[in-house]
């Protein structure tokens, strides 16, 4: 078998160079040279198995495309977020990254799609980085790619420290007074909102066989798409006594299978006008101000600020934040720690803990020897 060379350097990484079972030169990259050596003896002896009919022939190498397109037939399906994966495929992966081979993607090729996105957010930027850990990984796991790259995503806030909500119950009650002259379907999704911290999906999905009364209990199993964020199904109680017998007596005016359907009695969708239009009106009727930034208007609250209300004041009135997680369905404490701040009461328990052993100035202070 022709003699194969040591690995080379090849800008940041390490090249091997090999001939195959057929003659046919060949060689690949990786970031170490500790790894470039072992995948180098393990090319001379898959070719040496390959002679002697003990593994099957290679198959041709496959390009970032091939993963891409394995994705989309078969992993992306499965996914909440495939409409989001295939844009970002679409738009951002194939067009860089899409006419190289899957041994040709390495660190530099990454900090260079990295660089020319630095105007976009670094949520944007780690998102698209992680989708496409997740494709590389995916083709190791196939045997298309031999290493996955070590590729470094941008720090990103687990979430924003400046969370807008309704922080008083004299603006909640300004709030769903103003809705109330959008109608009453428009009033009930914004109290139920406000009263359990549901998002926007999973409001728009409900439906009244979710909703125990008797029992105060809401069931959350779906959202726009099919299941909830977090793919879990989890139970939400009616905290407010006056919630229940409000919504007892929007059933009787609304009985469909939809509890705030829209006006072809139908499932609200995520670009419906209750979600951002009607919001904006009945913020500017309670006479909630705004803040004008360029072209762009910043509202006092967005939807989704209604699930920052609930949480803020469940907190406040003196919830308990292990249960404000379940509730919220939050996979991690992390993010619902964010709301830890506006229970201070919390630690008055632990006041007095660890007394009886501090210095006081009644006790004697020895001056040690320098």
């Amino acid at each position: 078998m022709p003699k194969a060379a040591h690995p080379t350097r090849f800008r940041d990484k390490w090249r091997i160079r090999w001939i195959d079972e057929h003659g046919q030169r060949q060689s690949d990259v990786f970031p170490s040279f500790r790894e470039a050596e072992y995948q180098l003896q393990r090319r001379k002896l898959e070719v040496e198995e390959r002679r002697r009919g003990l593994r099957a022939a290679a198959t041709r190498p496959k390009a970032f495309s091939d993963i891409c397109d394995y994705w989309l037939a078969k992993r992306a399906v499965r996914k909440r977020s495939r409409a989001d994966d295939e844009s970002i495929i679409r738009r951002h992966l194939r067009p860089t990254f899409g006419h190289l081979l899957l041994g040709d993607i390495g660190v530099q090729e990454v900090d260079d799609f990295v660089v020319e996105r630095d105007h976009l957010n670094p949520k944007t930027i780690a998102n698209h980085l992680t989708l496409l850990v997740s494709l590389l990984r995916l083709a190791n796991e196939l045997g298309w790619l031999a290493a996955v790259p070590c590729i470094k995503k941008p720090r990103v806030q687990l979430f924003s420290r400046d969370f807008r909500y309704l922080r008083t119950k004299d603006e909640i009650r300004r709030f769903l007074t103003a809705a109330a002259g959008e109608g009453e379907v428009v009033h009930m999704l914004y109290s139920t909102a406000v009263f359990t911290g549901l998002r926007a999906g999973e409001l728009a999905a409900l439906r009244w066989e979710d909703i125990d009364l008797d029992r105060r209990v809401v069931t959350v199993q779906r959202s726009f798409a099919g299941p909830t964020k977090s793919g879990d199904i989890r139970r939400v109680p009616l905290l407010p006594d006056e919630l229940p017998r409000l919504l007892r007596a929007w059933r009787l005016r609304c009985p469909g299978t939809i509890v705030f359907p829209n006006a072809e009695d139908r499932m609200l969708q995520p670009s419906a006008r209750a979600f951002q239009e009607v919001l904006h009106r009945v913020l500017d009727r309670a006479a909630f101000p705004s803040e004008a930034h360029g072209e762009r208007v910043r509202r006092y609250i967005t939807f989704h600020g209604l699930r920052h209300t609930f949480a803020s004041h469940y907190l406040m009135d003196g919830g308990d934040i292990f249960r404000l997680q379940h509730y919220l369905g939050h996979k991690s404490q992390a993010m619902t720690q964010r709301y830890a701040h506006l229970a201070p009461e919390a630690f008055a328990a632990d006041f007095g803990r660890m007394s009886g052993v501090v210095l006081t100035h009644a006790q004697r202070v020895v001056a040690l020897p320098r």
